[in-house]
């Protein structure tokens, strides 16, 4: 298992969420699950969580990373309304988005398929059977979070 912590040596802090919508919870747990088996700190918001919600708990708790799982087929709809209101807010500049699962009721199979959602601010869309491989690729790829000395984040390559 691959730490993955902070530059100041704390767990990277993951908002864990779904659309207002979706009802399940297995999907969140199995995440919440594997993020904390990766060394992440995770706030899981559970089920049905309006919007305002998961931005309120962001701005609240300044995660490293914001995930959404869905799996009722509405997430390419509700999907933009979470974007946009997270991208709308300063306090969460930079930080990376993503969303993942059943996303839609036709079946699209391809991150290709949900263009929109990268459009109104994910950094990643993850479907099918590579949803979860793609994902902990993701999550080993995410930048270094410290702090700019004004209380803002400031990211760096991990590579570097």
């Amino acid at each position: 298992m691959r730490q993955q912590s902070s530059r100041n040596g704390s767990p990277r802090k993951v908002v864990l969420s779904t659309i207002p919508s979706d009802a399940h919870t297995w999907n969140l747990l199995f995440l919440q699950l594997l993020l904390e088996e990766h060394g992440c700190a995770v706030t899981n918001l559970g089920a049905c969580v309006p919007v305002e919600t998961l931005v309120a708990e962001s701005v609240r708790c300044r995660p490293d990373l914001i995930v959404l799982s869905t799996v009722n087929g509405h997430g390419v709809h509700e999907g933009l309304d979470v974007a946009r209101a997270v991208r709308g807010r300063r306090e969460l500049d930079g930080v990376p988005l993503v969303i993942g699962g059943k996303i839609d009721t036709a079946g699209s199979r391809t991150a290709a398929d949900f263009r929109p959602l990268l459009d109104a601010g994910f950094d990643a869309v993850h479907v099918g059977v590579t949803a979860v491989p793609d994902f902990l690729a993701l999550l080993e790829r995410l930048p270094s979070v410290g702090h700019d000395g004004t209380g803002r984040r400031a990211y760096v390559d991990a590579a570097r």
